[in-house]
């Protein structure tokens, strides 16, 4: 009886799509399993690629969009995905304000904002959406959705009573001193916002978004107090005006606090990442009827165990008892008590060493072989 393998891997970044990666591993495996079956469901944790993970899963529409990028003299071409018969909208905040679409001589997030991942839920609620998924992850801002709320219509004042300007951004927040919400668009009550995030850091602290998540979006040490005392205004902004304290919410310095400001304007609720996208994909279903399960991201080491794509995957696939292979372009340390969640073996797919760009270059051909040689040891067992 031909056999079935499931392929649900997440990007491998810089080098291959989950789409991609799905592609590379049936190519390996058929050469030695000609007459399986085949079945891709790409993978996301609810950032880069999330939009495209349920699309693909889905059959849904992309709907693109130009929206002001990070910096609001840049306008970026964006897109948003329509699933569920266009009943539920999916946004990736890295589509309009993403650390990728900035220059690194550009990235300082004393300046930008998420005012275009406000227009992006704005386009969705213009197609009479009843949910949205947002994803967090890849973001260069550090405004706790400040800008994002600004594009729903919430008002910020200074406290000369003069109303701050559209795009606020991480380094004016200290400016806030009054919340006019009279103006917030009225649909958001009629839709159920969803966060989709593998992060569970809070707002503000040694632990926060600015000081963990600062530096890699180009903040140095004074730069990153600073921030984490604008936030920190913000959110007692954000108590007095919307009843909610958010400061030390888990979770709510997903995206440089736009997690928070999700919660505090939209009435956002949070979720893990990848446990949305298992669900919205019907991984499930599929893995019950497998023989084998591959999976795989850029890299697996002990930080997988966090939430990461594979986890998510193992999770799902040790209910069933089904094997599980997990492929990476890096494999580092502490992976060993990653098999006691259900994987059955985690490898390598580098054949020498070499450089990050040549790996990325080579990370499709590299996925292809490796998961042909795992192929060829199943053969060996298959008695069928």
């Amino acid at each position: 009886m031909p056999k079935t393998f499931v392929f649900a891997p997440d990007s491998f970044k810089e080098s291959m799509s989950a789409q991609q990666a799905c592609q590379a591993m049936q190519a390996g495996i058929e050469k030695v399993f000609p007459d399986a079956k085949f079945v891709h469901i790409p993978m996301a944790d609810g950032g880069e690629g999330t939009v495209d993970a349920l699309l693909c899963a889905r059959d849904g529409e992309r709907i693109n969009i130009e929206v002001t990028g990070s910096l609001p003299q840049h306008k970026v071409q964006a897109y948003l995905g329509l699933i569920d018969q266009g009943k539920t909208a999916v946004i990736e905040m890295a589509k309009a304000n993403g650390l990728d679409l900035l220059p690194i001589e550009q990235r300082n997030p004393l300046l930008t904002s998420t005012f275009g991942t406000g227009e992006l839920i704005r386009a969705a609620l213009d197609h009479q959406v009843e949910k949205m998924i947002i994803g967090l992850g890849g973001s260069a801002t550090n405004d706790a959705g400040a800008g994002m709320a600004q594009a729903l219509g919430v008002r910020f004042y200074d406290a000369h009573g003069q109303e701050l300007p559209c795009g606020l951004s991480g380094g004016q927040l200290h400016q806030i001193e009054k919340i006019d919400l009279s103006q917030l668009d009225p649909r958001l009550k009629q839709v159920e916002v969803c966060i989709a995030s593998d992060v569970t850091n809070p707002l503000i602290g040694s632990t926060g978004a600015s000081a963990v998540f600062g530096p890699q979006k180009g903040a140095n040490a004074e730069m990153v107090k600073q921030l984490d005392a604008n936030l920190l205004h913000f959110a007692q902004k954000i108590k007095q005006y919307c009843q909610m304290d958010i400061a030390y919410v888990a979770g709510a310095g997903a995206a440089g606090g736009l997690a928070a400001g999700l919660m505090a304007f939209t009435g956002a609720s949070l979720h893990s990442g990848v446990d949305l996208v298992i669900e919205q994909t019907g991984l499930a279903k599929h893995i019950a009827e497998a023989d084998f399960v591959f999976t795989g991201e850029g890299g697996i080491d002990f930080q997988t165990k966090f939430g990461k794509t594979p986890l998510g995957v193992a999770k799902v696939t040790k209910q069933f008892n089904k094997p599980l292979f997990a492929c990476a372009g890096y494999v580092g340390e502490g992976i060993e008590s990653l098999y006691e969640e259900g994987f059955t073996a985690i490898f390598g797919i580098l054949d020498r060493c070499c450089d990050l760009n040549t790996a990325c270059q080579q990370g499709a051909h590299n996925l292809e072989r490796t998961c042909e040689n795992i192929a060829r040891i199943l053969k060996c067992y298959d008695k069928n």
